[in-house]
């Protein structure tokens, strides 16, 4: 039997799916194919928060075909299409590109020699608005309009010709934690739909708060990386909701990012050599801590453990639930790359494994911005004291995070080390003890990466390289 494979990546949904449109508009038998590959269950950047949120997208495309047309393998894609060639007859593969890590890359040019090989085509359709081996940003703008605004591809399951095969080898997922979103994209919508009833009205003024970014932000990210949702749907219902009195400046400002977020995954896809290296080679030599030192601080950041409330707030919260918002995020960089000094290397696939959105082009673009190493952003080394202060002046998520700290007032919850011994004995925390010293005296090493990286951003190589990525990711319309 001649058989149309649609092949799911990250784009876990039936609706808005251009693969899976083309494939069912063949007439073919459709079979929907994914794989839980060795090559990413086993990759640093991923955890078992991520192929739980996963495996609940899948359950979820399951249960709302009207046919067993859900094929999972626990091979890598390239076995698993020579498996189903043995099996079938795979008149073309359906997918979308895929902008992810350097092993995917890889895995795709192998499926892509395969096909050649055996006669058969693959058929990939551009993720979002992102142009596959673009060098420059001539008109990008009026091309990411034309694609937001632009038809979706959806698809009448029910009139589908699909290929039924036997259940879904799903993989064996504990039980999902309540601190984590759930996947799918009858949750994503559930989600998209709540945050336009009440709480996405109060977005512009709750999204720097770690708090308060917790119910107001619309919490979509991780099923736009997944692929719940297609980011064009997203933004079209968030157009279809721009008169709404009282909603302006929210939906403004959500509109914002959905627009970065296309440009930094874009930036990546151009630039994908920052997965290994500074996207700026002036920074090669950039001088970073090392030995035990490192390695000490490195494990105490990873930790939630450093003595600076803020940061191990944000580290905790996110090993609980998989989410922070993007203002604490960049401290967390920030403090690791500046206050520590330490390679951001040493960091960036901690961060990945505990991000539940944990989106390749993004995470790398801004991870790389943060630490300061692109020579054209500007240079922002994070106070966690400030940003406690600003963002949580009632200490409310240090203490949630940090209990040990529940019983310190407001004024002090940011600075402990500041204490007496006095004060220490009076609320039951012992510094060194109930909770950790400071690891870095943060005046100090404020001054110290403020010196070196305004000093590297004047070298030669710097100006250099920032003059050719301007050039090259600079938007133009």
């Amino acid at each position: 039997m001649s058989i149309a494979v649609v092949w799911l990546k990250r784009d876990l949904r039936l609706q808005d799916h251009q693969p899976l449109y083309e494939a069912a508009a063949t007439g073919l038998p459709v079979l929907l194919l994914y794989c839980f590959e060795p090559i990413l269950l086993n990759d640093p950047h991923y955890s078992s928060r991520h192929w739980r949120f996963v495996h609940e997208s899948l359950v979820d495309i399951q249960q709302r075909l009207p046919t067993r047309a859900l094929y999972c393998s626990h091979l890598n894609a390239l076995e698993t299409f020579a498996l189903l060639q043995q099996r079938f007859q795979i008149a073309a593969i359906y997918s979308h590109q895929e902008v992810g890590l350097a092993n995917t890359f890889e895995r795709d040019k192998g499926v892509a020699n395969w096909c050649q090989q055996h006669n058969i085509n693959w058929f990939e359709s551009p993720y979002a608005a992102v142009i596959r081996g673009l060098s420059q940003r001539h008109h990008w703008d009026k091309h990411w309009q034309t694609v937001m605004r632009s038809t979706t591809f959806d698809v009448d399951v029910n009139g589908v010709n699909w290929c039924e095969v036997e259940e879904a080898q799903l993989m064996n997922i504990e039980a999902s934690n309540e601190g984590f979103q759930r996947g799918g994209e009858t949750s994503a919508w559930q989600v998209m739909d709540d945050f336009y009833h009440q709480r996405g009205k109060d977005y512009a003024y709750s999204l720097s708060s770690p708090q308060l970014s917790q119910r107001h932000c619309s919490r979509l990210s991780a099923h736009l990386a997944w692929g719940n949702l297609s980011l064009r749907q997203v933004y079209q219902t968030l157009l279809s909701h721009w008169q709404r009195p009282g909603w302006r400046r929210s939906l403004v400002a959500l509109s914002a990012r959905l627009h970065w977020h296309c440009h930094f995954i874009q930036k990546f896809e151009s630039e994908c050599r920052m997965e290994f290296e500074p996207v700026n080679r002036g920074y090669f030599d950039l001088p970073r801590a090392e030995g035990e030192q490192a390695k000490q601080y490195l494990v105490a950041w990873q930790q939630g453990q450093t003595g600076i409330p803020m940061v191990d707030a944000c580290m905790r919260c996110l090993l609980a639930t998989g989410y922070i918002n993007f203002r604490m995020r960049a401290m967390l960089v920030s403090f690791l790359c500046h206050h520590l000094a330490v390679d951001w290397r040493s960091g960036v696939a901690h961060l990945a494994a505990l991000f539940l959105d944990f989106e390749p082009g993004i995470h790398y673009s801004q991870f790389q911005m943060q630490a300061g190493v692109t020579g054209i952003n500007t240079i922002r080394i994070y106070s966690p004291v400030k940003q406690g202060l600003e963002k949580d002046p009632d200490g409310e998520f240090v203490k949630k995070w940090c209990p040990e700290l529940a019983e310190l007032p407001a004024q002090i919850v940011h600075t402990p080390w500041q204490m007496t011994d006095m004060e220490q004995l009076f609320y039951g925390v012992k510094l060194g003890v109930d909770y950790p010293e400071p690891i870095v005296d943060l005046k100090v090493s404020y001054k110290a990466a403020q010196a070196l990286l305004w000093q590297w951003r004047d070298k030669p190589k710097v100006k250099q390289e920032a003059s050719r990525l301007l050039q090259r990711h600079v938007r133009l319309t």
